[in-house]
């Protein structure tokens, strides 16, 4: 029975990724709201059915797991800063907590686009990272990161320029695990899909740099 609802929880967890990666461009006639409502939504989805699984799981003794939230500040090389949430769960039932899911916002309207004209971009991420000495306090990793970005240009005159694009990207970096129950992580990583400005949007570098720091909401020792 346990099998069946652990299956359960992962098959909706899949559809929620599989929302969230479908190509917004295949339906013209599609607003930008409503393509953004959607990934915010699949966003969402995905993280309510981490903490059900979380605290569902509570009821069973042989259950371990965290669930950590906090902020993320981005560095788009020789561009924007991009600034948001951050969400990550792992668990000793999902390789031993080597693997680390995640779903991320950034976002320019918290960076550089705070009192200036610098471009309001948008980037919904979910991802999934391998910790190397996951017992211990220093952690390197390797993440793959999948979603969806939006820029918003604003003026009319420039509706003829792509202003979205499917995100995939791939960070490494380290993670430091305070004795209290704070986790602070670097990374540095390069988008496998950027834009150019013609082929996709022009602020869509490849190669950026992030900095979170996560609280521990949840967790069963």
């Amino acid at each position: 029975m346990d099998c069946e609802r652990g299956e359960i929880r992962w098959f909706c967890i899949i559809k929620g990724i599989h929302l969230l990666s479908v190509n917004t461009q295949v339906n013209p006639v599609q607003t930008n709201i409503e393509m953004k409502k959607k990934i915010v939504l699949s966003i969402l989805f995905i993280s309510c059915v981490l903490c059900v699984q979380a605290q569902s799981s509570g009821t069973n003794d042989g259950w371990l797991g965290e669930f950590k939230g906090g902020i993320r500040i981005q560095k788009a090389q020789k561009l924007y800063w991009e600034n948001g949430l951050s969400f990550d769960f792992s668990s000793p039932k999902i390789a031993d907590s080597r693997i680390h899911l995640g779903v991320s916002y950034v976002t320019t309207r918290l960076g550089s686009a705070i009192g200036s004209n610098a471009i309001k971009q948008d980037n919904f991420l979910i991802s999934a990272g391998y910790h190397f000495r996951h017992q211990k306090q220093f952690q390197p990793f390797i993440r793959l990161n999948t979603g969806y970005f939006h820029a918003d240009y604003e003026e009319d005159i420039f509706d003829g320029l792509p202003d979205q694009a499917f995100l995939f990207s791939i960070d490494a970096g380290l993670s430091y695990e305070f004795r209290i129950p704070l986790t602070f992580s670097l990374s540095a990583g390069y988008n496998l899909i950027s834009g150019n400005g013609s082929s996709g949007p022009g602020t869509l570098f490849p190669v950026f740099y992030q900095m979170s720091l996560f609280h521990t909401l949840l967790t069963k020792k």
